[in-house]
């Protein structure tokens, strides 16, 4: 089985927080409240946090035992908890729930982020950033590899059971009617990574972690080095020698 790798995800911690970042810089008041950090992950994200709101009883929340071993190492001083961020519900309700890269996970994730409304207090602030690099080479790549192989029965299904993100009109229509402001708006980050193998590194601790779980270990190697010698027919070298990673995220901030 290919579980959350703290270690593996944070090979790439400076460009995987950059969106935390952004998102943290749209919330421009002290939450009154409990601060929620849902997918957690390995603490990058709740370190944020816990710096921008020093007074706040900040929690993060996620399901890999993996991740919130390396968080509880990184911020002693914080809290984690164990949590489908699916069925998640606070014991109260809250002042911030920030949820970076993470309710893309979700299937019905435009269902989840209405209920997370009700879950915030009165002026309570829902912060998420959800990645949109589903038509991106990088992730055609990876579909077209599942389909042309040995593993194709097993791993078109999982091809077809990715979550799509919506266009922002979608998110506008959908949220505008339950909060008293909506900030949305679309950002593409461009990474300048070393190689392909970078590309290959970063997926496989996440994006591509659905794939690798059906495929034994021999299966796993295989499928890695044609989805890397596929990359490398896709990104060509920068002058500098360096490949360039288009990653579009999509931003949602709104105020109860």
């Amino acid at each position: 089985m290919v579980k959350w790798n703290s270690k593996l995800y944070l090979e790439f911690e400076r460009e995987r927080t950059r969106a935390a970042h952004d998102l943290l810089a749209h919330i421009t008041k002290t939450p009154a409240g409990g601060v929620f950090d849902l997918g957690c992950g390995p603490g990058n994200s709740t370190e944020l946090l816990c710096a921008a709101f020093p007074n706040a009883d900040v929690v993060g929340v996620d399901i890999s035992a993996d991740m919130l071993a390396s968080a509880r190492q990184r911020l002693p001083c914080a809290r984690f908890v164990e949590g489908d961020i699916e069925t998640w519900r606070p014991p109260a309700p809250a002042g911030l729930i920030f949820a970076n890269a993470s309710l893309q996970f979700i299937a019905d994730h435009q269902s989840r982020l209405v209920e997370l409304v009700d879950c915030l207090a009165d002026g309570g602030v829902l912060a998420v950033q959800m990645p949109d690099n589903i038509h991106e080479i990088s992730h055609a790549l990876m579909r077209m590899v599942a389909a042309d192989g040995p593993w194709a029965d097993r791993l078109v299904p999982i091809a077809k059971t990715r979550t799509l993100v919506g266009p922002v009109e979608s998110y506008y229509e959908l949220l505008q009617g339950c909060c008293a402001q909506l900030d949305i708006w679309h950002t593409t980050y461009v990474h300048p990574l070393l190689s392909v193998n970078d590309i290959v590194r970063w997926f496989e601790g996440s994006a591509l972690r659905p794939f690798l779980k059906a495929l034994d270990s021999a299966e796993r190697q295989a499928f890695l080095a044609r989805y890397g010698a596929e990359l490398a027919a896709a990104y060509p070298l920068q002058s500098d020698g360096r490949v360039l990673l288009r990653y579009p995220r999509l931003f949602i901030v709104l105020r109860k």
